[in-house]
């Protein structure tokens, strides 16, 4: 069950006191479905500051994995109310990262659907951001929100 979709993703950071920039970024993708998880695959853009990282979002019931590979990787794990360690790599080098999901919001099933991730990162202990993630699944030619 390999699918072609288009991929909806709205991004929301802020850090310290100070919104950032949110990303509001449609590409295409592929889906699918592996022992129990869904896999949603796709190739970052320049929008993103990540041009030629392929990013993959495991579904796996409650728990949500985001791993990008290419040029930077890094692995980040979302559970809610769960504390989970990450290594992101950078030029600078690699950095070990706290990843706190305050919610984990999934409707993913055969046919697509939406994900919401709010949660916080944290580098030495020091919390530097916090973000809502959503992503939109759906078949080529329907109306994404």
């Amino acid at each position: 069950m390999r699918k072609d979709v288009i991929i909806h993703i709205k991004g929301y950071p802020k850090y310290d006191d100070d919104d950032g920039e949110s990303i509001d970024f449609i590409t295409e993708g592929k889906f699918y479905r592996k022992n129990g998880s869904y896999y949603i695959v796709y190739k970052e853009s320049e929008l993103t500051g990540m041009e030629g990282i392929t990013t993959t979002l495991k579904v796996d019931g409650d728990t949500i994995s985001l791993i990008r590979n290419g040029m930077f990787t890094s692995h980040m794990m979302f559970e809610k109310g769960q504390r989970h360690f990450g290594l992101y790599n950078t030029d600078g080098g690699a950095m070990t990262v706290a990843i706190s999901a305050r919610s984990v919001r999934s409707t993913i099933g055969d046919d697509g659907g939406d994900l919401e991730i709010d949660y916080t990162i944290e580098i030495d202990h020091v919390l530097t951001g916090e973000n809502l993630f959503r992503v939109n699944v759906t078949p080529p030619g329907r109306i994404t929100s």
